[in-house]
């Protein structure tokens, strides 16, 4: 098969959708790849490194989908992207087709073979190609939302562990899942006082045996996130529904019941938000105020990370690049259950009854 790399063009997204050395082992398999010029190098690789595995490196995207069959990115198509993408033509990326109907009709449109990486499913329900994006972007959430909280970045003014003799800062995490739990150590390590919460009484059972003393669970009923609110210093929304738009569990009117200077960081905003006042933002401009409260709602957290990010995701997602390239997209679905919940639209069919019913296709 032959396989393309295009550089990704979305705001401040460095991470690439192959490695040299992922490049290296399909060359070895006896597959093609064509890599866009440049489009290792915000993630440390530079167009030499993929010569000297096996790739050729074309100038321009176009050219780099003019040749594949497949193409691997990191993230959705861009609308300038919408006219290079061919008919019966494989996209393998993050798609979350639930925040955006036009991106979703416009890959009907193309009659292409759109395989999610969000929504690669195992048996367990577990999602491998998002679990180490949501690791990274979990522990992010953190970060930022300790670095907003400074006053000269708008935020109240607070350090997430306190001193000896000032209390901590209060964090509430909305979500025991992958960010949420990732999310819960960082601040957890940092010294603040965390409270997740979560519907699945067996998941929070297992976060609090497995999480620090200074980490409480509490089951998510929107009577207790309101509780929550007067209190927090800084909120992560982790929530997801597999595939789907995320429930806004934080309403606009919510805000008011905040201290001016609380930090809400939306991680779920690449499917919609979990805050209603959420909208995407970019690392250009990462945060907005809304009647006081500062909102983070970077649509690619990990993309400010490409050196640890790419290396976490493509390690994921080649094996099951190498079953694509190797068995052709039909088989690889039908030997491969997990690809086959990834498979949401081909050739102008909508797979996806959550997507159907969201969009009223």
């Amino acid at each position: 098969m032959i396989i393309g790399v295009p550089k990704e063009i979305k705001n401040q997204e460095f991470r690439v959708g192959l490695t040299p050395a992922g490049v290296q082992s399909l060359v070895a398999q006896g597959h093609q790849v064509y890599v866009q010029s440049q489009a290792g190098i915000g993630s440390g690789f530079s167009d030499e490194f993929y010569m000297q595995t096996g790739a050729s490196i074309l100038p321009d995207a176009a050219s780099v989908y003019a040749k594949s069959h497949m193409i691997v990115k990191v993230k959705e198509p861009l609308a300038q992207e919408y006219p290079l993408i061919q008919p019966g033509q494989i996209l393998f990326t993050y798609f979350h087709f639930a925040a955006s109907k036009e991106l979703t009709q416009a890959m009907i449109d193309s009659k292409a073979i759109c395989i999610a990486y969000e929504t690669v499913e195992l048996p367990d329900r577990s999602l491998p190609l998002l679990t180490p994006m949501s690791e990274v972007a979990g522990r992010m959430s953190i970060q930022v939302g300790a670095y907003f909280l400074g006053k000269a970045q708008g935020g109240k003014g607070k350090m997430l562990g306190g001193v000896p003799g000032v209390k901590p800062a209060n964090v509430v995490i909305l979500g025991g899942g992958v960010v949420g739990t990732q999310a819960a150590k960082m601040a957890a390590g940092l010294g603040a006082n965390v409270t997740i919460l979560d519907t699945n009484l067996t998941r929070l059972r297992y976060l609090e045996d497995v999480l620090p003393a200074n980490v409480s669970t509490q089951y998510s009923t929107s009577l207790a996130i309101q509780e929550c609110l007067p209190q927090a210093d800084l909120i992560v929304g982790a929530v997801l529904l597999h595939g789907a738009k995320a429930p806004h569990l934080i309403k606009r009117e919510d805000l008011k019941r905040m201290s001016p200077g609380t930090v809400l960081v939306d991680v779920a905003v690449d499917q919609g938000g979990c805050i209603e006042t959420c909208r995407p933002t970019t690392h250009e401009n990462p945060v907005f105020e809304k009647d006081g409260i500062l909102h983070y709602c970077v649509a690619n957290m990990p993309g400010a990370v490409p050196q640890t990010s790419t290396l976490a995701l493509t390690q994921a997602t080649l094996p099951y690049v190498q079953q694509i390239a190797r068995e052709g997209w039909n088989l690889a679905c039908s030997n491969n259950q997990a690809l086959a919940n990834g498979l949401t639209i081909y050739e102008g069919k909508l797979q996806n009854p959550a997507l159907a019913i969201l969009f009223d296709l």
